[in-house]
């Protein structure tokens, strides 16, 4: 998959878009955020879950939130879907790899001192003595497949394994890897404390591959070798063991990474650089860099006689991508919430419903690198508010913005990888484009207190004519569904009975109501088109009796879905809604012989008005 993105290009930010299936126009964790919480509401364990699924994280995490502990983290993984959890909570602890052990040669004081790991709701650093974290995490998931596909061999499984290497601190494991691989070889999970792992024997930081001494190249260049041929022996045992036990052809696997390379050593008096092996490939940019080398990932995914050996996936994906395309593999809708589009008949080799929306927006301070294999341009410049869209087949990126009238750079990546010819200054047909890519990002994302943007206070364009939308009018499921499911996610058989009527805002407040019934129950969504004559701010509120979802544009703005049952009046949005047309998405759930009854309010906001 050599055109996947994630969606920020530093972690904290890109794994929860990826957890929550959102892009980060959604997400409640942005920019550099670690730590923060992942809000309560939809996860891909959460989805997974409610499709019948056991469920596990084991690694780093960074999301907890306030608190000290696994009962006052208020996101600990084991409340946002996760049935068990093992690794690092603590964003900082995954800069270090022997949480047992300080490390004197650190350069901060904070990466010097052991660090904690959790097991559910058990602390047990104390335990890990001489384990390096990328076979501890390995030697854990492995247990964890084995210990579940013995207890449990008919229910499916989700792991996410977040390993924290070669991430900061580049620490070499203390030998080399055990022979063999899989259930009788490779690493292996002992459980006993001072001996939790196979490899957790001799001298700490100790091991360099022997592929890589001897070459000529620094200490530090030597470690980051090793640390990632250790990954790679990691995979190939776990690819291993779900041979070894028969599942490996049921079974799809994801590598990828959350962003681009790194340039820390945490070692005094060393350092390393991403030019040390062109870790950013053809590209330019590195980690926090939105040019392709910071947000375009290499990306494999493998599931034996389901998808074609040697096939190369092309089109553009984003991490949100994967909640939808693990939604339908489970055989399940994924939430009205989600950003994201299936890819698994691509994936297939098949054509898939609805094409991804790639969408990147994040901020840093700092500059990027001035590599000489990058454009001299853009070395030294300074990187400020960031945000990048997919439109049309061409790429627009802007960086260090000011206001939202500062014009997108576009390039054709599929003739243009290292982003060298900004097609913007082409004028004509570009020009259109430029114009387009400055409104389509006002129109599918919502405003974060918590990281302002430039952008947040413009207006959302409306569209000049109704008939340049695309909307489905009325649309009904038949079913029982734990959440109010995307109804737009498949080619499945629904029932249109409805077309689309059109919502005329004024002076005055202006309410749209609903009641919708559907059979035996099951889901409903429901399309109107905005209408907008005078340009201003307005008040939108929802009242519903069940579970609601509400977008405008592409923009999620009301949401009403996640462990609620009975609804009353939601909290509002303000927005500034712009001349034109607005497409309007509500979907919501019914119970056999009930309705599905709303009501949207529009309240036009005046100055110093109460």
């Amino acid at each position: 998959m050599p055109n996947h993105y994630c969606p920020a290009p530093v972690c904290a930010p890109s794994r929860a878009s990826f957890l929550m299936g959102v892009h980060q126009g959604h997400a409640s964790v942005r920019n550099n955020q670690f730590d923060k919480a992942l809000n309560n509401n939809h996860t891909i364990a959460t989805v997974l879950k409610d499709a019948g699924y056991k469920t596990a994280l084991v690694g780093k995490y960074g999301l907890q939130g306030e608190g000290k502990d696994s009962k006052t983290w208020e996101a600990y993984p084991t409340k946002r879907g996760f049935d068990e959890f093992f690794g690092y909570v603590a964003h900082v602890d995954g800069h270090v790899h022997y949480p047992s052990h300080p490390w004197p040669i650190g350069n901060s004081e904070s990466h010097r001192s052991g660090k904690q790991v959790w097991w559910n709701d058990r602390e047990i650093s104390g335990e890990l003595t001489r384990c390096y974290t990328t076979d501890l995490f390995t030697a854990r998931s492995k247990q964890w497949i084995i210990d579940h596909r013995k207890s449990s061999p008919d229910q499916p499984f989700f792991l996410y394994l977040a390993f924290d290497t070669p991430h900061a601190a580049l620490q070499v494991p203390t030998g080399p890897y055990p022979k063999g691989m899989g259930l009788d070889g490779g690493v292996q999970w002992l459980g006993r404390s001072g001996k939790m792992i196979n490899t957790a024997a001799g001298t700490i930081d100790s091991f360099r591959h022997p592929d890589y001494v001897d070459k000529g190249w620094s200490d530090v260049q030597e470690r980051f070798a090793t640390m990632v041929r250790r990954i790679d022996v990691c995979v190939g045992d776990l690819l291993s063991t779900l041979k070894d036990l028969g599942i490996a052809e049921n079974t799809m696997v994801v590598f990828t990474s959350d962003n681009g390379p790194h340039d820390k050593t945490y070692i005094s008096g060393e350092s390393f650089e991403a030019s040390d092996f062109q870790s950013y490939g053809p590209f330019d940019g590195t980690k926090r860099d939105t040019w392709e080398g910071g947000i375009r990932m290499p990306t494999v995914a493998w599931w034996p006689t389901n998808i074609p050996d040697n096939s190369i996936h092309r089109k553009p994906t984003q991490f949100h991508d994967w909640m939808p395309t693990f939604a339908e593999m489970a055989g399940v809708l994924p939430p009205a919430r989600t950003d994201g589009a299936s890819m698994l008949k691509s994936l297939r080799g098949g054509q898939d419903f609805k094409a991804s929306r790639i969408y990147v927006e994040y901020e840093h301070k700092s500059k990027t690198k001035p590599y000489p294999d990058f454009l001299k341009s853009r070395g030294g410049s300074r990187r400020g508010e960031m945000q990048v869209i997919h439109l049309d087949g061409f790429k627009g990126i802007r960086t260090n913005i000011k206001s939202h009238a500062d014009r997108f750079e576009i390039y054709d990546l599929q003739n243009d990888i290292g982003e060298r010819k900004n097609l913007a200054r082409s004028g004509g047909e570009f020009d259109q484009l430029e114009k387009q890519m400055r409104d389509q990002v006002l129109r599918l994302r919502v405003p974060n207190p918590t990281a302002r943007r430039p952008y947040d206070a413009e207006f959302i364009p409306g569209y000049r004519t109704a008939g340049e939308l695309q909307v489905p009018g009325t649309v009904s499921l038949e079913g029982q569904f734990k959440y109010v499911p995307d109804l737009t996610a498949g080619s499945f058989e629904q029932h249109v009975w409805a077309g689309v009527k059109n919502i005329l805002l004024t002076d005055n407040d202006t309410n749209f109501s609903g009641e919708f019934s559907c059979g035996a129950g099951g889901a409903i969504m429901v399309s109107r088109i905005v209408e907008v004559s005078d340009p201003g701010r307005y008040s939108i509120s929802l009242k519903s009796e069940s579970r609601t979802f509400v977008r405008l544009h592409e923009a999620g703005i009301i949401d009403g879905d996640f462990a609620k049952k009975r609804l009353e009046t939601l909290p509002e949005i303000e927005l500034n809604l712009g001349a034109g047309f607005h497409p309007l998405v509500v979907s919501g759930l019914t119970a056999a012989n009930d309705k599905f009854a709303f009501t949207i309010r529009f309240r036009r906001v005046r100055e110093n008005s109460n």
